[in-house]
């Protein structure tokens, strides 16, 4: 019999089964039919590039790509250079080597309630403890993270070696954080000296109105590590992401690295994509497609579910569902399936450990993550017609 790490004993089994026939809600895979060519990029990484994109690459990434991602971020407003880029296998490739630079088991981390569901195994993988901070329309709720802060202090327990959040249509509520919002939380942070890990992938899939600044565009003090990702821009079978942060930590998470250089080849195609002028008219491509998805979510839901509350996200992927107390989404999230459509429950987003959390108050039992990226316009109606069908078998 096996006999599992103590990280591995405490992660838990598949959130949700899987099956190629079932109507994909779940998780954010992209759209296929906006899938760019690569074929010319990927020809000049195999010619002309061809003893760079078959060797061992360097752990910071390529140059030229580094660069790109520096100018990239320059260009949203952050003072960075390629000295401040390495790059990783995916942005939660990313958030791995934070934790591996910044924290040791039974070190504690701030998420929101909720938080990104795939982030909560990688941290729990480290030994972590959660401080789980409500969110309200503006964000993570600041004043609350304070007050959760001081008690710590009081309690003569250590600070939290990071705040993670996704403050562009965050994941899974949709929200951005609000301008004023991400000064207060940065300007608690530095005076704490806690670092912030900004992990945004959906910032440029925004519909409507404008963006507020990062949090590394707005970062004085170096605290913020900022998680990039090509996944939701180009592709995601790319895997290729990027951390920026202060120079004398990216030397240590190149040290931390053990993947021989994170993809050369890959790499490459993503820097000659661009040099064809490929990534603005991809960009676009993505915001049409998965601006018309969220329409025609918002519209299947408030048709056939009309006891759901939702706030419409104005960028990214998802839904986040409040169903009427009592109604249990783990359930429901099951019998969907049987049904041929796939959903979330909200209780995976939840990562609390402490009293005061959300899970110990049943709160998110009502909740619900819809994804509405990967299906077509007419699979996204039937899927929530299914849904439906399957929350009235259950009344």
């Amino acid at each position: 019999m096996q006999t599992l790490a103590r990280r591995a004993m405490r992660l838990p089994g598949p959130l949700h089964p899987d099956s190629a026939d079932a109507i994909s809600l779940d998780s954010g895979y992209a759209f296929p039919e906006i899938f760019p060519d690569l074929t010319r990029a990927a020809a000049r990484a195999l010619t002309v590039f061809r003893s760079e994109s078959l060797q061992y690459g360097s752990p910071y990434g390529l140059r030229p790509m580094r660069e790109w991602i520096a100018q990239y971020m320059r260009d949203d407003g952050a003072a960075v250079t390629a000295e401040n880029v390495i790059v990783v296998n995916g942005a939660k490739h990313g958030l791995e080597l934070i934790c591996r630079l910044l924290v040791d088991d039974g070190d504690a981390v701030v998420v929101t309630g909720p938080t990104y569901f795939t982030a909560i195994p990688i941290l729990r993988s480290f030994g972590l403890t959660f401080i789980e901070v409500p969110q309200d329309e503006e964000g993570l709720d600041v004043v609350m993270l304070a007050k959760r802060l001081a008690q710590r202090e009081r309690d003569r327990l250590p600070a939290p070696k990071f705040i993670y959040d996704v403050p562009d249509f965050h994941n899974p509520s949709g929200i951005t954080m609000s301008l004023r919002r991400r000064q207060a939380l940065l300007a608690l942070a530095t005076s704490r000296s806690i670092p912030i890990v900004e992990d945004s992938p959906y910032r440029r899939l925004r519909f409507e109105g404008s963006s507020e600044p990062s949090l590394k565009s707005l970062d004085r003090s170096g605290i913020v590590f900022a998680l990039g990702t090509f996944s939701k821009l180009i592709a995601p079978g790319l895997r290729i992401g990027w951390i920026c942060a202060e120079a004398d930590s990216i030397v240590r998470i190149a040290q931390l690295k053990s993947d021989g250089g994170t993809a050369p080849m890959t790499q490459r195609i993503i820097v000659e994509f661009f040099a064809d002028g490929g990534l603005e008219p991809q960009i676009a491509r993505a915001r049409a497609a998965y601006g018309e998805h969220r329409d025609r979510m918002i519209e299947a839901v408030r048709r056939d579910l009309p006891s759901a509350v939702f706030t419409p996200p104005h960028g990214g992927y998802y839904l986040w569902l409040r169903f009427p107390d009592g109604i249990d989404t783990g359930v429901l999230a099951e019998r969907a399936f049987e049904a041929g459509v796939s959903p979330i429950a909200g209780n995976a987003f939840f990562a609390a450990d402490d009293p005061s959390s959300a899970r110990a108050q049943g709160i998110p039992s009502h909740y619900m993550r819809l994804a509405y990226s990967n299906a077509t316009p007419d699979r996204i109606d039937r899927g929530v017609k299914l849904l439906a069908d399957t929350l009235r078998s259950m009344e």
